[in-house]
Order: structure tokens, then C-alpha cells, then sequence
């Protein structure tokens, strides 16, 4: 199956066309030129290098532009090894649809869908798919070309005139324009049993052969093929994996799946399942009689990513985050995060819950990806800074359910507040720091104190979370005499609010002038050590920096 493709444009008079194209796609989104198309779903600043990414990624690329943009765009990368994913050029009112790569991955396919879509012809040049109406090179899912280069060549006898005729079930073709007699000496091969691509043949194997998996282990793979060609199976007939969900978390059964480049999918019973084929060593083929569908089998492993969305702007996002949120079918958060990740397709649900419900949030989590989905719980900043991480974690050590614990559990980093205002502000942390939590919710504020008295003594540069709220009004106040008693009146502080989103502000005084009113709930303060200093920029305003290195005694 090919997987959903990004819609590319270049300017605000192709998103008309961008939306129609997104409704025939609707797992799709439109990506954007950042400051031209904001009404994109995704941003980018350099168009060629976006392009360039998203195909080296595999992603199919749908791009709202002339041709030949698209063509320069990528041509560095045409003589790379490697698949080459569907790319087509369409007319920015939506006239020309136009397949440009990804002849053996589905792009004239693509193609054909779109234009119908769009009410025009798509421009297809190959030649077989005019003579045949079909890519003989390229079955549909569930199906797998035995050798690509025998297709070749089979494919150019029948345009040369050779006439074929079809052994076993080929659905797919049956609206083809294929040159068909009973007595052809050319043949689609349509097949799961294993043996070598005769010259006069175009050899197919369905996907009909799962192996149900009760003894992993690190020689995996290699037992599965032996088991296969002791039951005279192809590989390529191979279509999935099965295991009992006592085996989620076994990294010799992913790694197997990997290796095999297969899907897994885990039952609780061997109920439904199709036939016993043959048995092997600690595991068993079973073999259906048409191409399987792995999720009717069983479900996949549940995922649940933790992330850190930055500190609120999307490119201070990485690209790692970015895509756990484009693969999740459950966004989990307080509703500002949960609103800051976004946008989401429609069938993305989103969990919005206050900011206080924590663990509430964590199993709630864990009782979604248990389920087979594919789940983000998002933080602002970084996930393991003060944030849901640890939450995540607290509720996964106080729960004995081996459903949680099959979960893939990842926790994906973000650019922290501090990180985030320190870098507007220069480097005030380029030396030993710490942070430090103000909020005495969790935390006994003696304890507070204790660690504000040891990083003042010890010269650290700290960084102060949760400063000050409505519930909380004097514990900054306090926070500051204790650091005075370390620091000079001139010691530098940097109060960095809202960064990287729209009421963005940054500030640099002293200890000595600043005061709690100058500070609030979504500021993050910075007190630099004895030797943080500052120095004028161009634009007149200061560079803050704590240097590498130290003063020796």
C-alpha cells in the first residue's frame, strides 16, 4: 500500500487545488512555502531542500508546480541507488496531472486516481501502461514480482507481439488489455511455491503464508527461511508475522520482522487463523488461499511517544517529533499542547485534559496503545523537564498489566524553555547549571530552598521553572534572597516569556533590579553565575554568555 503522499505547493493560487487533492487523500497534508502559503498544514523555508528530504525519506511527493521545477529540484538524487518513491507534478489549477517517478511504486497508479479525481487525462508516457492499461512490473498489494528484470524482458516480448495467457488467480488483471490466448507460450505465473522465473513466464507470488511464531530468538529470520523452503515456499509469498501477545515486547521478534521487512501482528488465540501448513523449528506456517491481511489476523504492537514540542514554534520542532504526531491516531495533553502540535486530519483524536491530571493523562495513554494504537502524549519544551516523561514512566513502574508493559514505549526530546531562552539571549548556560522547579506542588518547599541555597554557593547558573502564580505569589521573593546571599546586586538575569511564540519577550537587567512583579507563570528566569557577562550587539541590544571557562584559584 502506498503510503499517504505530502502535497507540496509553492504559492496561496494552488491551494484550491491542494484541498481537492488532499480530499481525495485525506491522510494527506499540505505542505506549504513558510511565510507565502500560511494555510498550510506544514511549513518550509527552502523548497528544494524539503523536496529533497521528503524523497529521500521514501515519502510520495504530490507537487502543485511546473515540472521542471520538480525536476531540477531533484536531480541530484536520480543517480542514487535506492527505490525511487511516486512523484507527480500537477498544474497548479488542478489541468495536468503529470507522473514523474516511481514507475515501479505506484506513481502511474497515483496518477490515474488523480486525474479522475480532477476530471483530466493523466499524462502517462509508459508504455506498457498505454498497451495494457495496467504495470504488469507493479501487482497490487498482497502480491509480489518474483524478479523484476525477467519482467522486463517479459513485458518487452508481449510488446513486441507475444501473445499470454494467465495460471492461477490474477483478479487485478481481469479489465486489462492484455493480449490473451490459451495456447500462448507467455504466462503470468500467479503462485506461492518456490522456484526460479522461467524465460517465457512472469512469475508472481501472493501473500498467502503467515509464520506463527512461538520460539523467537536471535536466529530467527534465518529459521523462517529455512522453514519456508523445506515447505517448497517462496519468501516473497511471505506476508506477515504472528506471535502471542505474551511476546510484544521481544526484541528477537522485531528485530526478525525488520530483517524480513514484514508487518508483525500479535493474537490471543489461534482462532480465525488460516490452516496449518507446516511446522518448523519453534514456529509454523500457516498458508490461507488468497494474499493475507495482517490485520484481520491480529493487531500491532501498541506505540505511546512521549514528545516535546519545543518551546511553541514549528520549526524549533524536530523532525522526529514531527512525525510521531503524523503517524498518531490519539493526541494526549493539556488542551495548549495538544492546540500547539496541531493541526490534525480529521480522524486523529485528540484527549484534552487539565493540567494537573498527569497520571490520569499516563494511563489513560497506556490503556489506548494497549490497544494496538498508535498514541503521543505531548509536552511543551522537552518531555523529561519537568514534564510528562516521568509521569508516563511513574505510571508504568505502579502497574503490573502485561498489556502496558508489551507497550513500545519512546520519549522523543524537545528544545527545553531554558535552551530556548538562553539561546535568544546568547549562552547565560555555557558553563555548569542547573534547573531548578519553583512550584511546591510536588516538593516540599524546605526542599526547594535546601537545593537554591546549594546551587547558589556552588556558583551554578540556575534556571527557574514555574516561577510565580496567583496560588503561589511570594515563593520567587523568597527564591531571590537566598540567591542573594551568593550573588552580587550585578549578577545577570535574563527573563525569557513566551519564546518562540507570538508574545514573545526577552529581557536582561540584574539580580539587583529585579522584583517578583516583573515576573509571571510563563516567564522563564535565568540568574547567571559570577562570571556570566554581556556585551553590546548591533542592533543594540546585549549578548548575554557565561564563559567555557573558569577562573583558576
Amino acid at each position: 500500500m502506498i503510503p499517504a503522499p505530502a502535497i507540496v505547493v509553492l504559492g496561496t493560487s494552488a491551494l484550491s487545488v491542494a484541498r481537492r487533492v488532499q480530499a481525495l487523500y485525506p491522510d494527506a497534508l499540505i505542505h506549504g512555502l513558510h511565510g507565502r502559503v500560511e494555510a498550510a498544514d506544514r511549513h518550509y523555508a527552502d523548497f528544494g531542500e524539503n523536496l529533497r528530504a521528503q524523497y529521500r525519506a521514501g515519502q510520495p511527493l504530490i507537487v502543485l508546480c511546473a515540472a521542471g521545477i520538480v525536476i531540477r529540484a531533484l536531480a541530484p538524487l536520480l543517480a542514487e541507488k535506492g527505490a525511487e518513491p511516486p512523484v507527480l507534478a500537477v498544474a497548479e489549477d488542478g489541468s495536468a496531472v503529470v507522473p514523474l517517478l516511481g514507475g515501479l511504486a505506484g506513481v502511474n497508479r497515483l496518477a490515474r486516481e488523480l486525474a479522475a479525481h480532477l476530471g483530466v487525462a493523466p499524462a502517462i508516457t509508459t508504455s506498457g501502461e498505454l498497451r495494457f492499461g495496467t504495470c504488469l512490473l507493479e501487482p497490487p498489494s498482497g502480491y509480489v514480482l518474483a524478479d523484476l528484470q525477467q519482467g522486463k524482458r517479459f513485458v518487452s516480448d508481449l510488446l513486441g507481439g507475444q501473445t499470454v495467457r494467465i495460471d492461477g488467480a490474477a483478479p487485478w488483471l481481469d479489465t486489462a488489455q492484455l493480449p490473451v490466448a490459451e495456447n500462448a507460450e507467455r504466462v503470468i505465473h500467479v503462485s506461492p511455491q518456490r522456484r526460479a522465473a522461467q524465460r517465457h513466464e512472469l512469475l508472481i507470488h501472493p501473500q498467502q503464508v503467515a509464520a506463527l511464531i512461538d520460539r523467537p530468538g536471535a536466529d530467527l529470520a534465518a529459521r523462517i527461511h529455512l522453514a519456508l523452503d523445506a515447505a517448497q515456499l517462496a519468501p516473497q509469498a511471505l506476508g506477515c508475522l504472528l506471535a502471542k501477545t505474551s511476546l510484544e515486547a521481544d526484541t528477537d521478534l522485531h528485530a526478525a520482522a525488520a530483517e524480513l521487512g514484514l508487518p508483525l501482528r500479535f493474537i490471543d488465540a489461534e482462532v480465525g487463523l488460516p490452516p496449518r501448513h507446516a511446522d518448523g523449528d519453534g514456529l509454523c506456517l500457516l498458508l490461507g488461499n488468497q494474499p493475507l491481511a495482517p490485520d484481520s489476523l491480529g493487531r500491532r504492537r501498541g506505540r505511546l511517544s512521549v514528545v516535546g514540542l519545543g518551546p511553541g514554534a514549528a520549526d524549533l520542532m524536530t523532525p522526529a517529533v514531527r512525525q510521531a504526531l503524523d503517524e498518531a491516531e490519539d493526541v494526549l495533553g493539556y488542551a495548549t499542547y495538544v492546540e500547539m502540535a496541531g493541526p490534525f486530519r480529521p480522524d486523529q483524536l485528540q484527549h484534552n485534559s487539565d493540567n494537573r491530571e498527569e497520571l490520569q493523562r499516563a494511563r489513560h495513554a497506556f490503556e489506548l496503545a494497549a490497544q494496538g494504537r498508535r498514541v503521543v502524549v505531548v509536552s511543551s519544551g522537552d518531555p523529561g523537564v519537568f514534564a510528562m516523561a516521568a509521569a508516563v514512566l511513574e505510571a508504568l513502574e505502579g502497574q503490573d498489566d502485561p498489556r502496558w508493559h508489551g507497550v513500545e514505549l519512546q520519549i522523543l526530546p524537545g528544545v527545553s524553555a531554558a535552551l530556548a531562552a538562553a539561546a535568544r539571549a546568547g549562552a547565560p548556560l555555557g558553563h555548569d547549571f542547573c534547573m531548578i522547579s519553583l512550584s511546591d506542588n510536588l516538593k516540599p518547599w524546605s526542599q526547594i530552598e535546601n537545593r537554591l541555597d546549594h546551587a547558589g554557593a556552588a556558583d551554578l547558573a540556575m534556571a527557574f521553572y514555574n516561577p510565580i502564580s496567583r496560588a503561589r505569589p511570594w515563593q520567587l521573593g523568597r527564591a531571590l534572597e537566598i540567591v542573594r546571599r551568593h550573588r552580587s546586586a550585578e549578577t545577570l538575569v535574563v527573563l525569557g516569556r513566551d519564546i518562540a511564540r507570538p508574545a514573545e519577550a526577552l529581557h536582561v537587567l540584574t539580580l539587583g533590579e529585579l522584583t517578583p512583579e516583573k515576573v509571571d507563570m510563563r516567564t522563564l528566569v535565568i540568574i547567571g553565575s559570577s562570571q556570566t557577562r554581556r556585551f553590546a550587539r548591533a542592533d543594540g541590544k546585549q549578548w548575554v554568555y557565561t564563559p567555557r571557562w573558569y577562573p583558576q584559584d
